[in-house]
């Protein structure tokens, strides 16, 4: 496939997500307009940070003066789960030059890396596939929060358009793509369980630390438990 064809491939595959994540960046502009950010400075924290979930947290904690070990701490751990996904797809990587990695991993959201592992399995994922997913996906966060800055209060409360749970879908959907039969039920229910169970006793970010651990840990258990399994010869 031509580069051309690659970049078409990395945007047929995001804009679901892109389009998930309008109603998303607008809460997130407005909501930190409220706290006292200018369109600006929202702008800026989208292009420094580009983690919907990190600046969230941040603008949650932010006060004046801004609590700076609170916000880093929070933002840390949920951000640290990028280390293993960054550790999965870079082997995946093989044409990337450093430049490109560096700056494509930097700007690695959640759906991208889902959607490139997915996307590995049947072929490679070049640079020209990596950024036509990227590029589009970062200009609209970018976009939406900033215009969600300008625009604020206006917006109004968009659970009542059922837009909080547009990622909550989107998720669901690209889990079901890497369906592999009982170990990835194990890794879902045993996930999904410790953070619902963390959320409730200890509050966010500590349900991102214990779903990922708990969600680690069952995968190891239940892939090991497959592989010992001895292999039945066929009937003659």
């Amino acid at each position: 496939m031509s580069w051309k064809d690659e970049a078409r491939a990395g945007l047929n595959d995001i804009w679901p997500a892109a389009l998930a994540a309008v109603p998303i960046g607008l809460l997130f502009g407005a909501l930190a307009a409220g706290k006292g950010l200018s369109p600006f400075e929202v702008f800026l924290m989208s292009v420094l940070v580009f983690a919907g979930g990190a600046q969230f947290a941040a603008v949650e904690l932010w006060t004046h003066p801004a609590p700076i070990v609170a916000l880093v701490f929070s933002t840390a751990l949920i951000n640290a789960r990028h280390i293993l996904m960054s550790a999965s797809i870079a082997p995946k990587l093989k044409g990337f030059s450093n430049a490109q990695l560096f700056g494509g991993l930097y700007y690695m959201a959640d759906e991208n890396w889902a959607l490139a592992e997915k996307r590995a399995r049947s072929h490679p994922v070049t640079p020209a596939y990596w950024f036509g997913m990227i590029v589009p996906f970062v200009l609209g966060w970018l976009t939406t929060s900033t215009t969600g800055a300008i625009i604020g209060a206006a917006l109004g409360d968009p659970k009542r358009y059922g837009a909080d749970f547009a990622f909550t879908a989107l998720f669901i959907a690209l889990t079901a793509a890497f369906w592999k039969g009982r170990v990835t039920a194990w890794t879902v229910a045993a996930a999904g369980v410790a953070s619902a169970l963390a959320y409730k006793l200890a509050g966010p970010p500590w349900h991102v630390l214990a779903g990922a651990l708990c969600g680690l840990a069952a995968a190891w258990i239940a892939a090991g438990d497959l592989a010992e399994k001895p292999i039945e010869s066929p009937a003659e």
